[in-house]
């Protein structure tokens, strides 16, 4: 409590006095505390006259506080600011990044962290990196102006990826980008009209809400199951809708892991062309497949001769967070589009990082990071299964994926997602709640575990029993 009380004490230069701070539940998923702890350390700021509280409306920065060396004006007048683009029928815009930050921070000390959204130290391939970045840093004209569609030996590394033994996409299809998250941007901003709609799976990757948010779009559920996403509902939400972009990760779908099926590649593309609609595929999880998953379908956009697909690729997550290099392939206007909006947004993407990126997928030792994280992935995958059989054997899992590092776990109907979340926490087990899963209302109560952020196997298998520890305190039945 302390240390929490410590640090809000620290921001209350941020708020003019009387301006509201935060809200409980968005201290509790920032600091990753229980409830108990905010309302303590809240009251130690009340007792020492620096907040007050209102019941029904939260907590504000207390009138009689003063100024202080860096004392800032009153603020007061954004709330309406920012709210005055919003038209009769559209609600003000506004961002919630909670769900992502999730799994961009890391857990308190002592903290197992299940909720994570990248490999950890000791299975990122740090020595590679370090050598690649080395070496890339040496190369002639590193340090120099790159072009703006990326480096055009990366350009056609990605295009082999992507494309595949067919080669239908060319190293001129591509551009590079920072990361993932940085081309999914680019890729609504440049497809999706301002305002407009845009379908989403159901659940899906909160960040991909969080960018669709921020660009002031809305964001249209089409529900997803073990196949994938369903063709009929897709075809029913566009005609509903009238949007003109379809997000999706047909591969590892992110957070049920559900592989689109074969048959229903064909009808989503289908579907789109009649609706005169783009699908943006975010394959963010191909060097994610597990040691057992057996040969991998082709990306969407290698079956899609007609620029349909607009496709993501990134490294990152298969590497290190800070190696945000990524990919985005495209044909016609669309291309010419994403270029404009990428290079006004970035210029371009910094070259020691693009030849690094190029330094470390020719190395001798980029086959062997990808087959020992395969391998790692699915003994990971499994013990997390063995651990959730043995000691939650009353949560159904209904999908155990072969690629990506997450589980979906449905909850009993009733449970608090935030308070069991927050038990956890007590209990030393960071874990997700679904809700920023969804984009509309949540039909049952979920979990998100992830096996890869853990140190390790028997992490993983304390992580899990401290989970069971938390729902038995709130009597969940497991």
């Amino acid at each position: 409590m302390g240390d929490l009380a410590a640090s809000l004490r620290s921001e209350l230069d941020r708020y003019s006095p009387g301006e509201k701070l935060p809200s409980s539940r968005a201290l509790v998923e920032r600091f990753r505390v229980s409830p108990v702890t905010v309302s303590r350390a809240l009251a130690a700021l009340v007792a020492e006259g620096l907040v007050v509280t209102r019941p029904g409306a939260g907590a504000f920065r207390a009138a009689g506080t003063g100024p202080s060396p860096h004392a800032r004006g009153d603020t007061s007048w954004q709330e309406v600011a920012l709210s005055a683009d919003a038209s009769a029928d559209q609600a003000p815009r506004s961002v919630d990044a909670g769900g992502v930050l999730t799994t961009l921070e890391a857990p308190p000390q002592g903290v197992i962290e299940l909720n994570g959204g990248y490999l950890p130290p000791g299975l990122q391939p740090e020595r590679a990196l370090a050598a690649a970045l080395a070496r890339a840093g040496r190369r002639p004209g590193a340090w120099g102006r790159p072009p703006v569609d990326g480096v055009a030996e990366l350009r056609g590394w990605f295009a082999r990826e992507i494309g595949g033994p067919s080669g239908i996409v060319a190293p001129s299809d591509v551009l590079i980008t920072s990361g993932g998250q940085s081309a999914l941007t680019t890729a609504l901003r440049a497809l999706a009209p301002p305002g407009g709609a845009v379908l989403v799976e159901s659940p899906t990757y909160p960040g991909m809400l969080a960018v669709a948010h921020a660009s002031g779009l809305r964001p249209v559920p089409v529900p997803v199951d073990t196949d994938g996403v369903r063709p009929e509902l897709l075809a029913e939400a566009f005609r509903a809708s009238g949007a003109r972009v379809f997000v999706c990760q047909p591969l590892f779908q992110n957070p049920t892991g559900a592989v689109l099926a074969r048959e229903r590649r064909a009808e989503v593309l289908r579907v789109a062309r009649e609706a005169g609609a783009f699908v943006v595929e975010d394959d963010f999880a191909r060097h994610l497949a597990h040691e057992d998953a057996g040969p991998l379908p082709a990306a969407l956009c290698a079956d899609d001769p007609d620029g349909v697909v607009v496709h993501i690729r990134s490294l990152t997550k298969i590497t290190s967070p800070s190696l945000r290099v990524g990919a985005l392939a495209a044909r016609g206007p669309a291309l010419e589009r994403l270029r404009a909006i990428q290079i006004v947004d970035s210029f371009f993407v910094p070259r020691p990082l693009q030849e690094a990126a190029l330094e470390l997928v020719g190395a001798p030792a980029w086959g062997r990071h990808l087959r020992t994280v395969a391998a790692e992935l699915r003994a990971r995958r499994q013990v997390m299964l063995g651990a959730l059989a043995g000691e939650l054997p009353g949560l159904p899992l209904r999908h155990a994926p072969r690629g990506g590092y997450h589980l979906w776990l449905r909850l009993p109907g009733g449970t608090d997602e935030h308070a069991l979340a927050a038990a956890a926490l007590r209990a030393g087990v960071a874990v997700a709640p679904g809700h920023p899963y969804f984009a509309a209302e949540s039909p049952a109560p979920h979990l998100r575990l992830t096996f890869a952020p853990a140190a390790g196997e028997n992490e993983i298998t304390e992580g899990v029993r401290r989970l069971r520890n938390a729902c038995d305190g709130l009597g969940i039945t497991g």
